[in-house]
């Protein structure tokens, strides 16, 4: 029996995949907390044989050592990687067999040097039944290729567009089966929803593959690119040398308000998990406010440096939180978590602690005041739909060009849903400037009174 299971981690944009052969199996690209999958794994009586990685990956630290560590699965990858730990290299035309299948490597640079997909051959001499992609052929587009620094930008651009052309030369119904989807910022543009799609299907539908020539795909890869989170730069050195062994989610430690306040004067920044109306009407001060859903870890690592301390204040339950929080962290390499505060904003303030506030607003409000309000627009990218006169810094930069806000007047965030607005507000809040944050709606329902 064979078969592909999909797990998805929507939160990084990102898929990894089981690849079963009767009672063995393959992991590809897995995500540093794989533990609740291997637990799956054992239950159903797989033995994991082997992790696959097509990459270095910038955008989370790698499982594959995780998976190493609980099952003794061999750790294989692209050839022209130094790694620092052990492992199998695969270069070109290289195999693996697993159960009655075979896995056969295959160069394909551009998203990075020394990208590699993998074949899955069946072992009857038909063709391919599906290629793990990575971050070559996307859902809509292929992986950015200037993760690797400017100078290699261009060079790669031209491998990925060699290296599409050659996947898509394989027979239509075989299913592609990338790692980075949509949300993920390794893409070169938008994607679609989509997780998996077929040679065929990409053929006909995929921009990268409708170019007229290569001068053409390089000039549209590499034009418009959103700025990618700053995490980005760390997770290849992390992921070159082996991240340390953890096991599971560490537990996260209750503190004190004084204690936090002790924290906070040495350094630490502290994250607010809560909901964006309940931070805006009381926080503790130097607070950024970072809701806890999905998407939590991966702006944490758009604003905050990396490598910074951490102290969480948490929805309840604040256990289930700690852990869901820790865990997105561990995936970006954020492991200098000190602790949450134990009874949050209501403790905090009923030890005698001051707490902060801004004002918040909806899209309408902003609206029916725009000509008279100064606005700061951090959407990642502006392609359409900006409103003249206002401010724009995408809310990664933000943190940096503090210093260029005006501090003459009230300043209100907006994005494009109210999510990042928030952050911004909160970040222009512990700077001192006044400022309202549009935390319903975003720049979309502006548009018709802008131009009246």
């Amino acid at each position: 029996m064979h078969g592909i299971e999909t797990v998805t981690t929507t939160g990084l944009g990102d898929t990894s995949y089981l690849l079963v052969s009767g009672d063995e199996a393959a992991l590809v690209d897995p995500q540093r907390d794989s533990w609740d999958l291997l637990e799956s794994c054992a239950a159903r009586k797989l033995r994991i044989r082997y992790v696959l990685e097509t990459h270095v990956h910038n955008d989370y630290v790698s499982g594959a050592l995780e998976v190493r560590a609980a099952t003794g699965a061999t750790v294989a990858v692209p050839a022209r990687v130094p790694y620092a730990f052990d492992h199998l290299p695969l270069a070109e035309d290289d195999e693996i067999t697993l159960g009655d299948l075979t896995v056969r490597a295959m160069a394909t640079p551009g998203h990075t040097v020394e990208h590699t997909a993998y074949l899955v051959l069946d072992g009857t001499g038909g063709p391919p039944a599906a290629v793990f992609t990575g971050g070559s052929m996307l859902v809509g587009n292929t992986g950015r290729t200037d993760l690797a620094g400017d100078d290699l930008t261009e060079r790669l651009a031209r491998a990925q567009y060699r290296t599409v052309r050659r996947l898509a030369l394989l027979p239509d119904p075989t299913r592609v089966l990338p790692t980075h989807g949509a949300g993920s910022s390794c893409a070169a543009g938008p994607v679609s929803a989509a997780r998996t799609t077929t040679v065929g299907a990409e053929r006909l539908t995929n921009p990268a593959l409708t170019a007229r020539d290569e001068e053409e795909f390089v000039r549209t890869r590499l034009s418009g690119l959103p700025p990618y989170p700053a995490y980005y730069r760390h997770m290849a050195t992390i992921n070159r040398k082996g991240p340390e062994v953890l096991g599971g989610v560490p537990a996260l430690r209750p503190l004190t308000p004084e204690q936090v306040e002790g924290l906070y004067g040495r350094g630490a920044q502290i994250v607010d998990g809560r909901d964006r109306r309940t931070f805006a009407a009381a926080h503790v001060p130097g607070a950024l406010c970072f809701e806890l859903d999905d998407r939590f870890a991966s702006l944490v690592g758009e604003v905050v440096p990396f490598g910074t301390r951490l102290v969480l204040v948490l929805p309840e339950p604040a256990d289930e939180s700690a852990a869901e929080a820790v865990r997105q962290l561990l995936r970006i390499g954020y492991e200098n978590t000190a602790g949450y505060l134990a009874g949050g904003v209501g403790a905090w303030a009923a030890a005698g602690h001051p707490v902060r506030s801004f004002r918040t607003a909806d899209a309408a409000e902003l609206a029916a005041r725009l000509d008279r309000t100064r606005v700061l627009d951090v959407r990642p990218e502006h392609p359409e739909g900006g409103i003249p006169g206002t401010l724009t810094v995408p809310l990664a930069e933000l943190p940096r060009r503090l210093g260029e806000m005006p501090r003459d007047g009230e300043i209100w965030t907006v994005c494009a849903s109210g999510r990042r607005a928030t952050i911004a507000a909160s970040l222009l809040d512990l700077a001192g400037i006044p400022v309202t944050a549009v935390i319903r709606g975003g720049v979309g329902e502006l548009g018709e009174h802008a131009h009246t």
